[in-house]
């Protein structure tokens, strides 16, 4: 029965540790709207500059981003017609890495 025990023990240390690394590293925005998109004043060329919501707490596209296409087509969604996504968020950069749509 120990050793049945330890094994269970060892098993659910693994499950909990494991997992997608890229999504623990974002903070997401639940139905949120997007409020406006400029060109970033200081590095035009690298990000676009996006607010969020009423209190308009400032964000960012990096146009580097491999996903920049769809993250920027769901954003101009959200701004044009006020369509609330899931907004992730990568902690520390302010950079928008996922929007996702509300199931």
């Amino acid at each position: 029965m120990k050793a049945w025990s330890y094994f269970l023990l060892l098993f659910f240390m693994i499950v909990s540790c494991s997992g997608n690394s890229n999504s623990q590293n974002l903070t997401w925005y639940n139905n949120s709207v997007i409020s406006n998109i400029e060109k970033d004043p200081e590095k035009p060329e690298e990000f676009e500059r996006v607010s969020i919501g009423i209190s308009a707490q400032v964000f960012y596209i990096s146009k580097k981003s491999s996903d920049y296409k769809t993250i920027m087509e769901k954003a101009s969604l959200s701004f044009q017609k006020s369509k609330a996504f899931n907004i992730g968020i990568e902690k520390n950069t302010n950079i928008i890495r996922q929007i996702n749509e509300i199931k």
